[in-house]
């Protein structure tokens, strides 16, 4: 079925239906009344933003987001983790425990306070838990494919040693393994890397096994979900996110996956699903469980409220592109100013919302500050928002805003077309 022939003339049904002539249907979602006329004679394709729009306007509860979908297009949702020992980022514990240790020597790790430490004794995690909340935050500010390397040496060193362990050690060094396998998974992303990405948080699960954590496996549906979400497949993010959400798992999983799970259900048009989804995940991260629990935290740590920093994504995705701005506005001010990669994140975001409600000249602004920083934050995952932003700025070529802002937004998206 050719579904762009069926979208034109359900928009018109739809549009006539709410007593909306095309000049105003035009008006009200910001778009070129001669555009809007093509589309719906079928001589020209709905874009995802458009159909979104319209879908959100008309209150056709997704079903125009469908007829918009392009056949061929749909990702490959059953990816599997690759077995450990069969790929590049298998930590592989036992062949890695001599050169961590000769490692530790190199890099003046073993001594702590001035006295020689067992290599393989608990005063080493102390240590390490500090190198880890120094590099996540080192994550926000260099690019992922600087630190992929030193991350994938921490995580085998640390596995390594917790090989040799003391039994009161080694469960804390497997954990604290784990949670270095998924950063550098996520840092895999960040740098345009799937694969790796995947199987970096699969490994994580198995140090998190053997270190008698039984929860970060669920976490890492919530992780693969992230990927499905940035490849446009609503179903599949769906069915991962709820996956993550029995009842037994800790109140934080389980809100990251309500919250991934709202993405999910905006991506596909579902308001109600989506926003229900949103009100459970507010609840479960304001909970004491969630708030107190173990260290590191699991997800963003820059964030302060990652429900209402979702809640203003999911509503742009929904088409309600006024009131996603205001909210990721107001989230927006509340990041610290030294998260330059969450600050890029949320901010072309911000901006993206701003365009399409038809303020310009301040998403231009906003856009501009932020394309200054991207440079020392490549990101794979931003730079489908920024390619996102930039057609949506492409239907303003009459403003100098835009046509000042188009350069430096091509500086930023010519490596991802390389």
């Amino acid at each position: 079925m050719n579904r762009t022939l069926f979208f034109g003339p359900e928009l018109r049904r739809l549009r006539l239906e709410a007593g909306l002539t095309l000049t105003e249907f035009s008006v009200a979602l910001n778009y070129d009344k001669g555009h809007l006329s093509k589309v719906e004679r079928g001589e020209r394709a709905a874009s995802p933003e458009l159909a979104r729009r319209c879908d959100a306007f008309l209150g056709a509860d997704g079903e125009l987001q469908r007829l918009a979908a392009r056949p061929g297009t749909e990702p490959d949702s059953g990816t599997t983790e690759t077995p450990a020992g069969q790929s590049r980022w298998s930590v592989g514990r036992r062949t890695v425990l001599s050169a961590a240790t000769g490692a530790l020597i190199d890099l003046g790790l073993k001594k702590l306070g001035g006295q020689t430490v067992p290599s393989t004794g608990d005063p080493l995690l102390p240590s390490f838990r500090l190198q880890f909340d120094q590099l996540r935050q080192l994550g926000q500010s260099t690019p992922p494919k600087i630190l992929l390397p030193l991350l994938e040496t921490q995580t085998h060193m640390i596995a390594g040693l917790a090989a040799d362990a003391r039994p009161a050690s080694r469960a804390p060094a497997l954990l604290l393994a784990s949670r270095f396998a998924e950063f550098t998974g996520w840092m895999a992303q960040e740098a345009g890397d799937s694969d790796a990405a995947l199987g970096w948080t699969a490994e994580a699960v198995e140090l998190a096994r053997a270190g008698s954590d039984p929860h970060l496996g669920s976490y890492a549906l919530v992780r693969r979900a992230l990927v499905t979400m940035y490849d446009g497949d609503a179903a599949g993010t769906v069915a991962l996110a709820r996956r993550a959400q029995r009842s037994e798992l800790p109140p934080r999983i389980r809100g990251l996956a309500a919250q991934r799970e709202a993405q999910g259900h905006a991506l596909a048009g579902n308001e109600v699903d989506c926003l229900r989804s949103l009100d459970r995940a507010r609840e479960l991260l304001a909970s004491d469980d969630a708030r107190n629990g173990s260290e590191p935290v699991i997800g963003t740590s820059h964030v302060s409220d990652p429900a209402a920093m979702s809640t203003g994504w999911c509503l742009h995705d929904l088409g309600r592109p006024k009131a996603a701005a205001e909210v990721l506005d107001r989230e927006y001010r509340r990041l610290p100013p030294h998260a330059l990669r969450t600050r890029a994140r949320y901010g072309f975001r911000r901006s993206l919302a701003h365009a399409a409600s038809g303020e310009v000249e301040h998403a231009c602004a906003i856009a501009a500050e932020l394309l200054g920083v991207m440079p020392a934050v490549p990101s794979a995952t931003v730079n489908s928002d920024v390619r996102r932003l930039s057609r949506e700025l492409s239907r303003f070529q009459s403003s100098h805003a835009v046509r000042d802002l188009q350069p430096a937004l091509a500086r930023v998206l010519a490596p991802a077309h390389s």
